[in-house]
């Protein structure tokens, strides 16, 4: 039987992971040969490769059989293996959630297992065509982990801030506790500070970047982490192809809800990355105020949908497809564009 490609589809979890050795031929008949579970660590990286090479021996596979390690981009479980396969010099192709996620419906599986997830992942890299996944830069790596730190401390400064209001209108309040939370909200906006610092300076040593990010800048609403966010957190868009695979990624696709006569709300799936939507749900309050285009959208939307909700969204929406356009082409921005 002459085979056209080999795929290890891997379920990946904290601990462990699963992976499912499978081969098309020239008939595109597919063949699931083989699957184990091994430990999500160094040792299980090398029984892994150990594995694949016994396989190979046995089912006397051609060594010029291409053979890809396929996976899911799903929380940062994944990252240690596919660091690790890209330095033994092997092919990696990393799917987006949403992406493998529809495919696995087409299957039509009942049960729902680990190993059922890892044999979808193996038939999706054996029927789909596939794109190389390279690690993100160094500096690219350190802005995703410096902006979730600032994501994360922002959100202590509100419970912080929430917590002294509380206090603020309550009968005479331990003066202990209030003066803790003064001192906590302190640390923390000193930490932003330091954070926001360190960024702007790694901003300023990339000039190719500190270039795009300025031209994103002109439209009003966006700024650097907002900006920064969406990059970071997309790898430079690497694994996006178009507008609409990036607001789903984000979880802004709409999802309806419609059967015969009846007819639900529609409303965004919020099944994507939470830090984009975090990001540009705050540069559309933004914009709502300091953007003219944006701020027309956003009260025609109140008055039409009486929902300052899905006006938000609306807003969020465009500017995260605005970044993406102005990256990918590197132009300025043209506010009146389709005038």
């Amino acid at each position: 039987m002459q085979f056209i490609k080999l795929v290890i589809g891997i379920d990946v979890s904290k601990d462990t992971f699963i992976a499912c050795l499978g081969t098309i031929d020239i008939k595109q008949c597919i063949n699931i040969i083989s699957s184990d579970i091994f430990k999500n660590d160094v040792k299980g990286f090398m029984k892994l490769l150990s594995w694949l090479r016994k396989i190979i021996i046995k089912q006397k596979l051609s060594d010029s059989l291409p053979i890809w390690f396929v996976m899911e981009a799903t929380g940062v479980y994944y990252e240690n293996l596919a660091y690790f396969l890209v330095e033994n010099n092997r092919l990696v192709s990393v799917i987006l959630p949403n992406k493998m996620k529809s495919f696995l419906k087409t299957l039509e599986n009942k049960t729902k297992t680990d190993e059922q997830d890892a044999i979808g992942i193996t038939k999706y890299g054996l029927e789909k065509s596939l794109f190389e996944w390279r690690p993100p830069s160094p500096n690219m790596k350190i802005f995703k982990e410096l902006l979730r730190e600032y994501q994360t401390l922002k959100q202590l400064v509100v419970q912080v801030k929430n917590r002294l209001h509380a206090k603020q209108y309550s009968h005479e309040p331990e003066k202990l506790t209030v003066a803790r939370l003064n001192q906590q909200k302190k640390f923390y906006n000193k930490q932003l500070n330091q954070i926001k610092k360190q960024i702007e300076d790694l901003v300023d040593k990339d000039q190719d970047l500190k270039s795009r990010i300025e031209k994103i800048k002109q439209v009003e609403g966006l700024g650097l982490t907002s900006i920064l966010t969406v990059i970071t957190e997309t790898d430079g868009f690497v694994l996006i192809k178009n507008g609409r695979q990036l607001t789903s990624y984000a979880g802004y696709d709409v999802v309806h809800n419609q059967s015969g006569l009846f007819t639900g709300k529609s409303r965004i799936s919020s099944k994507g990355n939470r830090f984009i939507r975090k990001a540009m749900y705050m540069a559309a309050l933004s914009a709502c105020r300091y953007n003219p285009k944006l701020k027309q959208l956003y009260i025609r939307l109140v008055i039409n949908k009486s929902s300052k909700k899905i006006a938000l969204i609306a807003v969020a929406r465009k500017l995260l497809l605005l970044i993406y356009t102005l990256w990918i082409k590197n132009e300025d921005y043209i506010p009146n564009y389709q005038s």
